[in-house]
């Protein structure tokens, strides 16, 4: 009886998908997560009866045929990369994107990675750095005299210091795009890096090409909706239940074909 083992890859495929709500529902308040959605794909299929074959010596053919599928099996599990909802925290460093885009930071091995968590600090050198301390490229320097630090939409960072008029400038925040953002590779620490399925980063300043502007004091919130989220593990409950209820019912009938006399 297939039903048996069709029924478990069921029971499977919704284990792993509450696994990802969890995720999601963990993550609620992360700054700039992205909620993820698992999906699935059936399984091959058994053909008892080909649609298509000769039924008759007359020519006859079989209409629909026999196919018997075994099961689901889970196709991938991708981003979802909606906007989150911005929010004003007054912190001069917290910088959230507006639009499509991620910041760049340099990881200690050297390697590039990409974020879009903008809840930035100042380290003991000055330099401006995720709360991990890797510090954003291009490096951008806070002087220690600085009495104002503003950072206008595209991406200028700018400080005053006492008996100066005139703004200077410490530098730009870029950011970065892929041609399919979605296949960036999750490192943790609201951190990713490209991969060969997302494609090679573009880096541009914000509001130029199609870019995301930026706006200090802000931070993007987790793109999560609690209501939705309730709502899909309560679906994958019951159809997990509706799977450990067809592998009784197929238990029941081999038990009573055992007991035939």
């Amino acid at each position: 009886m297939k039903a048996l083992s069709t029924a478990a890859t069921g029971m499977l495929a919704q284990q792993l998908n509450i696994d990802v709500i969890s995720n999601n529902i963990a993550n609620m308040n992360t700054t700039g997560f992205k909620r993820q959605r698992a999906e699935f794909q059936d399984l091959l299929y058994q053909n008892i009866e080909r649609a298509g074959a000769n039924s008759s010596d007359a020519g006859t053919v079989v209409p629909s045929g026999i196919q018997i599928g075994v099961g689901v099996r889970t196709a991938g599990v991708y981003r979802i990369s909606d906007q989150g909802a911005l929010q004003n925290t007054g912190n001069q460093f917290d910088i959230a994107i507006n639009g499509k885009g991620y910041f760049n930071i340099q990881l200690p091995d050297g390697q590039n990675a990409y974020t879009r968590a903008g809840s930035f600090q100042i380290d003991q050198q000055g330099q401006l750095v995720t709360p991990q301390g890797y510090p954003v490229q291009p490096v951008i320097t806070i002087p220690q005299d600085a009495i104002d630090v503003s950072i206008n939409e595209q991406g200028e960072v700018s400080y005053k210091q006492d008996g100066q008029p005139n703004p200077q400038v410490a530098g730009t925040v870029d950011l970065s795009i892929f041609p399919n953002e979605i296949g960036l590779e999750a490192i943790g620490n609201n951190m990713f890096l490209e991969s060969q399925a997302s494609g090679a980063a573009n880096t541009s300043q914000p509001g130029q090409n199609g870019f995301g502007t930026v706006f200090q004091g802000f931070l993007e919130n987790a793109n999560v909706n609690a209501v939705g989220e309730i709502t899909s593990m309560i679906s994958a409950q019951r159809a997990y239940e509706l799977n450990s209820k067809v592998i009784q019912t197929a238990d029941e009938m081999l038990q009573a074909a055992n007991n035939l006399r």
